[in-house]
């Protein structure tokens, strides 16, 4: 009996190749600036390296929860944001277990490095001394140029409640030596408390409270 032949259908668009597209896209677009959100947090350009490959394998494998337009931007951010922390999580285990380690071997074993110089400015210790979710919004504002909504979408708060933070982070960094006195005053190591209690108080450096308004 001979067989029907049915039409075939026409071939459906290849879906991974348009995958590739998206991501291509969403790569041209934004790898400038999650390169510089990671480098600027990450400590080294090892590091910096992993986690900007991390966050695009994460676009690519949740291509479909990536918003449009400049909203992928700060979900980008989001995924760098969570993927340092777990690069930091991740380093202070492999730390310690090289404590342990190192803590078994005789001290002739060991090989003293030359004292590095100091890289961090004043400032940036003083941001570093703030809440994390605050210093990170200021990092936001100040570094990658987002407006206080935006910040507040990387971090998970809401727009009034990113305003609340920014605000208090600016009157804690106003009252603290680290940035009153510039790079002339004490270190931050040497602060007691936040506010800056039992030292001389200057103008506070117009640039930091400029950066995070």
């Amino acid at each position: 009996m001979a067989r029907t032949m049915r039409p075939s259908s026409p071939r459906a668009p290849d879906a991974t190749a348009e995958r590739h597209r998206r991501l291509v896209a969403v790569f041209e677009a934004h790898h400038a600036a999650v390169l510089g959100y990671v480098s600027r947090r990450a400590g080294s350009a090892d590091r910096a390296a992993d986690v900007f490959s991390e966050v695009f394998l994460v676009a690519w494998r949740r291509l479909d929860d990536v918003p449009p337009g400049d909203e992928a931007r700060l979900w980008l951010f989001g995924v760098a944001r969570r993927t340092l922390a777990n690069a930091r999580r991740a380093a202070r285990r492999r730390h310690a277990l090289v404590e342990r380690l190192a803590a078994s071997l005789p001290p002739s074993a060991f090989v003293t490095p030359p004292e590095e110089p100091a890289t961090r400015g004043r400032i940036r210790a003083a941001i570093d001394r703030l809440d994390p979710v605050d210093a990170e919004l200021v990092r936001l504002v100040a570094w990658e140029g987002l407006a206080p909504r935006e910040a507040g979408a990387v971090v998970g708060l809401g727009a009034d409640l990113a305003r609340v933070h920014l605000h208090r982070a600016r009157a804690r960094l106003r009252a603290w030596p680290a940035v009153a006195y510039g790079d002339s005053g004490p270190a931050p190591a040497q602060l007691g408390r936040p506010d800056g209690h039992g030292a001389q108080q200057r103008a506070p450096a117009r640039r930091v409270e400029k950066e995070v308004r």
